[in-house]
C-alpha cells in the first residue's frame, strides 16, 4: 500500500497587494500555510489616525492563517515564534531583507519571487526600471535566498511582454497574477525535489534601486521616446511630474507622436478641448491621463474642461 508524503508546511512572507495572489494560490492548492509574516500596522488614512493593516495581513486573517508582525526580524522572541511554526519551506513575495537566521531556518530553504528576469534589475523597483529603460520584455524569477540581495540560484523564470504604452502599473498587475502561478509551480518542484538550480551571472546584473520623489521630475529636453518611458515607468506611483503655472502636474498615461517640429522643449500644444501635447526633441508627448496638485487623476478631456492653458505654455 503506497502512502503519499505530506505537503510541506509553509510560512509566507509579504506585505503589499502584489503578494496576495501568491498566498491565495497556495491555500487554494491545499498547501498548509502555517503562518504569515507581514509588516506592522501603520497609521494612515484620512487625518493619518486610522490604523492600516497590510493587504497580506487582511488576506491571511480572512483565510484563517496565524499572522506575525515583528518589528525586528532578529529579535529572539520572533525567532522563537517562527521556529515554533515548524515550517519546511518559507516563501517571500515583496517583503523586506531577511537575516540569515530567518532564511536558513526551514529544511527545504527559503525562496523569493522577484519581479524581473534576474540577474537583470536587482533591487527594490525592478518593474519600474524595466519600463523606464524601454524594455519590451521582463518577467518573474523564483530563487533561493542568499546573503547578498537578489543573487541566489534561480529555480524558475517566466517571461512577460511589455507593450509600447504599458505603464509600470499595467505590468505590475499582470505579474502579480502570473507570479502567483510561478510560486505555485516552484513549490511543486521543491516538493518533489525535481529541480536544477541555475547560478546567476553577475556580469549581466543591472540595478533597480528604490524610487524617490526627487528623481521624478521630467526633463523635457530628453528625446520624446525617453520621456515617454520615464513617465510610463513611474506610473502610477510615484508618478513623473512637471510644473505648470507654478503648480505640480503629474503625468500618468501618455503616447508618443513622432514628428519633426521647431517648438521649444516643454511647450504645450492644445485645442483646450481634446488633446494636450508636449514638445520634446523628435516629437510630442500625447498626454492622456494626468493629475494637477490637489485634484484627482483625470483624462486630458476632463482636465481641459476645468483648466485653461495659455497658448505656448512651457512646462518646467
Amino acid at each position: 500500500m503506497s502512502t503519499t508524503a505530506p505537503k510541506p508546511r509553509i510560512v509566507f512572507m509579504g506585505t503589499p497587494d502584489f503578494a496576495v495572489p501568491s498566498l491565495r494560490a497556495l491555500v487554494a492548492a491545499d498547501y498548509p500555510v502555517v503562518g504569515v509574516i507581514t509588516a506592522t500596522d501603520k497609521l494612515g488614512g484620512r487625518g493619518g489616525k486610522q490604523l492600516l493593516e497590510s493587504p497580506v495581513k487582511r488576506a491571511a486573517v480572512a483565510l484563517g492563517i496565524p499572522v506575525l508582525q515583528p518589528k525586528n526580524l532578529k529579535a529572539e522572541d520572533f525567532l522563537t515564534e517562527l521556529a515554533d511554526l515548524r515550517a519546511d519551506l518559507q516563501i517571500v513575495v515583496a517583503f523586506r531583507m531577511l537575516p540569515v537566521a530567518v532564511w536558513k531556518m526551514p529544511r527545504l530553504g527559503t525562496f523569493n519571487l522577484h519581479g524581473s528576469l534576474l540577474p537583470k534589475y536587482r533591487g527594490a523597483a525592478p518593474i519600474n526600471w524595466a519600463v523606464m529603460q524601454g524594455e519590451r520584455e521582463t518577467g518573474a524569477t523564483t530563487f533561493f535566498i542568499q546573503e547578498a540581495i537578489d543573487t541566489g540560484d534561480v529555480l524558475l523564470q517566466h517571461r512577460i511582454p511589455i507593450g509600447e504604452n504599458d505603464t509600470a502599473g499595467d505590468v505590475h498587475d499582470r505579474m502579480m497574477e502570473e507570479g502567483a502561478d510561478l510560486v505555485l509551480a516552484t513549490v511543486r518542484l521543491i516538493e518533489t525535489d525535481n529541480y536544477t538550480l541555475q547560478a546567476q551571472d553577475d556580469r549581466a546584473a543591472t540595478p533597480a534601486p528604490k524610487l524617490h520623489r526627487d528623481m521624478c521630475r521630467i526633463d523635457w529636453t530628453k528625446p520624446v521616446a525617453e520621456v515617454h518611458n520615464f513617465v510610463r515607468g513611474l506610473s502610477p506611483w510615484p508618478a513623473a511630474y512637471t510644473s505648470m503655472n507654478n503648480a505640480q502636474l503629474k503625468l500618468i498615461r501618455c503616447r508618443v507622436v513622432l514628428t519633426d517640429h521647431q517648438e521649444r522643449a516643454g511647450t504645450v500644444l492644445t485645442d483646450d478641448k481634446t488633446y494636450f501635447h508636449v514638445a520634446c526633441p523628435g516629437g510630442y508627448l500625447d498626454v492622456q491621463e494626468l493629475q494637477l496638485a490637489g485634484r484627482r487623476r483625470m483624462t486630458t478631456q476632463e482636465f481641459l474642461r476645468g483648466t485653461s492653458v495659455a497658448p505656448h505654455t512651457v512646462l518646467g
